[in-house]
């Protein structure tokens, strides 16, 4: 079965987005569990940005011995001499060098034509495999550039020594089949060469993200590049653990698999919080705080019979320590029942008949039930049971 590798870029992408900026000492962090969750590469940071960024790619590549590192760089000189100068320490370095290639962002923001930008694609990559073995190139704006023209990009990139071709959705405009589209049009351009992997790197400004990747990969693509929790410029980058979890689960309808250790996700995700101070949506697929969690009553019952008829995976797969059946308003009987035990209480049909009518009157009041509610309410009830039951041995006799 095929490999699609992973490539993280929380440490750059995702780091350069508001509000989620981190210090070298955070970034060593993130890294190191960023290996123990196995990804392929660790994109750590973007050298000619600052001082600091440099120093921090440094030390990430002195840190972390058992991932290949990569260091972002333009397509000039000074940006590449930064990147070479960060990767030094690494023991598998990547340079990554971009260059915007629409016709948009060629005109408006770097003022070149197609024939200087192809140019300095070429010259910039053959000075960067001269001092760093595995050189990326990315297509800044792919999505949006000229398909002829893209193909003619990446056949200079490929000549000059690229062995990566990154083809961004930088703006999040795509769609799922003409993202897929490009792609194959470039492998049948270039004739899909070997040694040349194909990469996708999909924003989430249309909440598409994750399936322009996916599409991406059904169309060949073998590196997939994202984030922890989706974070990154604007609406966030491709979510690493949705896609990692979609191949997993659907592994027969993709027929491709990846490398990453999925019970090191949901961990991952708690450090960049813990980090970032940055909250993920509780409905946020696999890692949100509702991912496993159930409140509707035929929900619970089912989880509570067979957990496949409401989980296409466990939360243990991913980390997760137990799944939770919330009571509320929505929740059912089995499920109270189950709640009363793991509380300390067995409860008869009476009892828990008595219980379940208060549970959800209060669970009108208020949005959640919390389980000292429950045992204020279970004990207030089931502690009749001693005195109901000496009422009717004295009636008896």
């Amino acid at each position: 079965m095929d490999v699609v590798r992973i490539f993280d870029t929380t440490l750059r992408d995702g780091e350069q987005s508001p509000g989620f900026s981190m210090n070298t000492e955070d970034k060593i962090r993130l890294a190191r569990q960023l290996a123990a969750l196995n990804v392929d590469v660790i994109e750590a940071g973007f050298p000619i940005a600052s001082k600091g960024d440099l120093e921090a790619v440094k030390r990430v590549a002195l840190e972390v011995r058992n991932v290949p590192i990569a260091a972002l760089a333009r397509a000039k000189k000074q940006d590449v001499d930064a990147a070479i100068e960060a990767l030094k320490p690494a023991a598998a370095p990547r340079l990554h060098v971009f260059l915007a290639t629409s016709d948009l962002h060629l005109s408006a923001k770097l003022n070149m034509t197609r024939e200087q930008a192809l140019e300095a694609i070429g010259s910039m990559i053959r000075y960067g495999r001269q001092h760093v073995g595995e050189v990326e190139f990315s297509a800044e704006d792919a999505g949006r550039t000229d398909i002829d023209f893209l193909c003619q990009v990446c056949r200079i990139a490929v000549n000059a020594g690229a062995t990566v071709l990154n083809l961004p959705d930088t703006v999040g405009y795509a769609v799922p089949e003409e993202y897929g589209a490009m792609f194959l049009k470039v492998r049948e351009f270039l004739g899909d060469p070997q040694g040349i992997t194909l990469s996708a790197h999909c924003h989430d400004d249309l909440g598409m993200a994750v399936a322009n990747s996916l599409a991406a990969v059904r169309a060949g693509v073998r590196q997939i590049e994202c984030t922890i929790n989706g974070i990154g410029e604007r609406a966030g980058n491709a979510a690493l653990e949705e896609i990692v979890v979609a191949l997993a689960v659907r592994k027969e309808s993709f027929g491709v698999s990846t490398q990453i250790r999925l019970e090191e996700l949901f961990p991952t995700s708690r450090m960049l919080t813990e980090i970032t101070g940055a909250q993920v949506a509780p409905n946020k697929a696999v890692v949100g705080a509702n991912a496993f969690a159930h409140e509707a009553g035929i929900h619970q019952d089912g989880i509570i019979k067979n957990p496949l008829t409401y989980e296409i995976i466990s939360p243990q797969t991913v980390g997760v320590p137990a799944r939770s059946l919330v009571l509320g308003k929505h929740s059912g009987r089995n499920a109270l029942r189950l709640s009363l035990r793991d509380l300390g209480y067995e409860a008869s049909d009476q009892e828990l008949a008595e219980v379940y009518t208060r549970v959800t009157a209060l669970a009108d009041q208020s949005k959640q039930v919390r389980p000292r509610d429950i045992v204020a309410i279970a004990h207030e009830v089931i502690r009749r049971r001693p005195a109901a039951m000496a009422a009717e041995s004295s009636s008896a006799a």
